[in-house]
């Protein structure tokens, strides 16, 4: 059993920068495909980005993408998502997922059987 655990979110204004970890219970990086996901009330859990690091690859959705970095320390067990140029639709609750590798790029959540708890991002206009 993964267990995963988020931190690093907060309230930022318009343009400015959070940095989200999430921490693995093992070492879970050379099998399994890290990602994350966020959530608004009343709306389904969105893909954000996902990263295998034994197969060194990194995949963003599309509205993330030249602001959102994912990355990840296989020596701490940690898979960070550096969120730049934040804009208000950023507000969400961000979810940390893990999830065996099989197929690339996996963006759907129901694929992800293990979950962190969530940690809210709020962007002020």
């Amino acid at each position: 059993q993964v267990q995963l655990v988020e931190s690093g979110g907060g309230s930022v204004q318009t343009g400015g920068s959070l940095r989200l970890s999430c921490a693995a219970s093992e070492r879970t990086f050379s099998t399994y495909d890290m990602a994350w996901f966020r959530q608004t009330p009343g709306k389904e859990r969105k893909f954000v980005a996902v990263i295998s690091w034994s197969r060194g690859r990194t995949y963003l959705a599309d509205s993330v993408k030249g602001r959102f970095t994912i990355s990840a320390d296989n020596a701490r067990n940690t898979v960070y998502l550096q969120m730049n140029k934040l804009k208000p639709d950023d507000t969400a609750v961000y979810y940390c997922a893990a999830r065996p590798q099989v197929l690339w790029p996996t963006v759907g959540p129901n694929e992800y059987p293990y979950w962190g708890q969530g940690t809210q991002v709020t962007v002020s206009s």
